[in-house]
C-alpha cells in the first residue's frame, strides 16, 4: 500500500490537515461546523418558543393590565433571547469573514448594532401589543409566527459566521424577510399600528437579504 493510498488516521485539526487524508481536513471541519450550528439553532428554537408560550397562556388567562405585562414581559424577554443567541456567533473581525469578498455598499461593522437595537424594541414592543390585542383565536397562530421568524433571525449568525456558508446564511435572511413580512400582514388583521411598527424590520430583513445575495455571489 503506498502512501497516498494509506487510511487516514489522524484526525487532529492542525493547519496542515488540507494535505491530510486527501484534503478532507477542511472538509471534516465545514461538517463539525455544520453540526454545531444546526445544534445551536435547535436549542435556540426551543428556548424561544418556550418564552412565547409563557406569554400566550398569560394573554389567555387575563387581558387586563396585568395581563398586558404578562404580554410584553415574556415577549421582550424572547426577543432578547434570540438577540443573545444570534450575537454570540456573530464575529466581523473573524478572519474568514474579512477575507471574504463584499460589495461596497455593505454598511460599515458598527452601523448593524445601531440599526439592530431599535429593531428589536420594535419587535418587542409590536409583539406584546399584538398578543394582548388579539381575539383568542389568532393568540396562538400568530405566538407560532413570532417563535418562527425569532428563530430564523436568532440562526443567521450560526449558520453564516459558524457554518461559514455564505449560501446557508443567505438561506436564513430569505426565509427571516419572508417571516417579518408574514408577521407585517398578520398583525394587520389584529392592530394596525403593531403592524407599522414592524416594517421597519421586514425592510431591514430584505435589505439584508441582497447583501447577503450579493456576497455569496461574489464568493462562488
Amino acid at each position: 500500500m503506498t502512501g497516498r493510498d494509506a487510511p487516514c488516521r489522524d484526525p487532529r485539526p492542525e493547519a496542515d490537515g488540507a494535505r491530510r487524508c486527501g484534503g478532507l481536513g477542511p472538509a471534516l471541519g465545514v461538517a463539525a461546523a455544520e453540526r454545531h450550528a444546526v445544534t445551536g439553532i435547535g436549542i435556540m428554537g426551543k428556548e424561544i418558543r418556550m418564552r412565547l408560550a409563557r406569554a400566550l397562556s398569560s394573554s389567555a388567562r387575563d387581558r387586563s393590565q396585568s395581563g398586558a405585562l404578562r404580554s410584553y414581559g415574556p415577549v421582550s424577554a424572547a426577543v432578547v433571547t434570540a438577540a443573545a443567541l444570534g450575537s454570540v456567533a456573530i464575529d466581523p473581525s473573524d478572519p474568514w469573514y474579512r477575507s471574504l469578498r463584499k460589495p461596497p455598499w455593505q454598511p460599515p461593522p458598527a452601523a448593524f448594532g445601531f440599526v439592530w437595537t431599535p429593531l428589536y424594541i420594535s419587535i418587542a414592543a409590536a409583539g406584546g401589543r399584538t398578543l394582548q390585542r388579539a381575539p383568542a383565536g389568532e393568540r396562538a397562530p400568530w405566538g407560532s409566527a413570532l417563535a418562527v421568524n425569532l428563530a430564523l433571525n436568532a440562526a443567521f449568525g450560526w449558520s453564516f459566521f459558524k457554518a461559514r456558508t455564505p449560501y446557508a446564511g443567505l438561506a436564513v435572511t430569505a426565509a427571516t424577510a419572508l417571516s417579518s413580512w408574514d408577521l407585517v400582514r398578520r398583525s394587520a388583521r389584529i392592530d394596525r399600528g403593531a403592524a407599522a411598527a414592524l416594517v421597519p424590520y421586514a425592510l431591514w430583513c430584505t435589505f439584508a437579504t441582497a447583501l447577503n445575495a450579493d456576497i455569496a455571489r461574489r464568493n462562488r
